[in-house]
This record gives C-alpha cells, sequence and structure tokens, in this order.
C-alpha cells in the first residue's frame, strides 16, 4: 500500500517503507528512545532493536478512510518516564512527516515493547 500525492506535474507516490524509515528516524532522535523494535512477538522475552534499514519492521503504516495511522514499538531507557517519552516521540514524528512528506498524520499509536538498562 501506498498513498498518492496528485500535484500540478503529476502524481507522487509515496510507499509505506519511506515513511517508516522517516517516522523511525525521528523517533530514535528523541531523547530516552532505546531504539526501535519488531513489530513481531517477542522472541524468549528479548526485544531486538532495529537498525536504521529495517525501522519498517517496527513501524506499521495504515491509511483508513482517507486516515493516516502510525502505529511504532519502541525501546525506552530505563529511569526515563515512559509517557513523556512516548509523547515526545508521537510530536516528533508529527512534525517531521508533515514538514518532510507533506502528511497529515491523523495518530501515533506508541507500543512500548522493552526497557533497556544502560550497563556502566
Amino acid at each position: 500500500m501506498s498513498i498518492e500525492i496528485q500535484t500540478s506535474d503529476g502524481i507522487v507516490t509515496i510507499t509505506n517503507d519511506v515513511i517508516a524509515t522517516i517516522a523511525g528516524g525521528a523517533a530514535v532522535e528523541c531523547y530516552g528512545i532505546v531504539g526501535m523494535a519488531s513489530k513481531s512477538q517477542i522472541k524468549d522475552g528479548i526485544a531486538e532493536i532495529l537498525k536504521k534499514e529495517n525501522y519498517s519492521r517496527g513501524i506499521v503504516v495504515r491509511k483508513e478512510n482517507n486516515h493516516l495511522h502510525i502505529d511504532m514499538y519502541i525501546i525506552v531507557s530505563y529511569g526515563t518516564k515512559i509517557s513523556e517519552v512516548a509523547h515526545n516521540v508521537q510530536s516528533q514524528v508529527k512534525y517531521t512527516l508533515e514538514k518532510t512528506l507533506g502528511l497529515e498524520i491523523d495518530s501515533i499509536n506508541i507500543y512500548i515493547q522493552g526497557v533497556r538498562v544502560n550497563k556502566d
């Protein structure tokens, strides 16, 4: 599934992988985020941190009745306030997608897949 935007010069098609990669890049820049996690079930109780090229595995982009919804699966750092981190991710991702792609985002749902403790 992809999003098509009609311009005066023609049609621009943006795939879900592009939207997911931009959203993932914006999310991991937020304070308190360790990384993106896979949207599939956690195997053996361990959440895998995805690398930049695999952000689309941790983000689901849905288009329902001309409304765009994004589900993000993240891992947060121990000692951070999870609600604040999630709110910051929502704000940052929405701002980045609107400014970069010109898309209106209706909802960004955050799913915390794990908490990572830093080893000193």
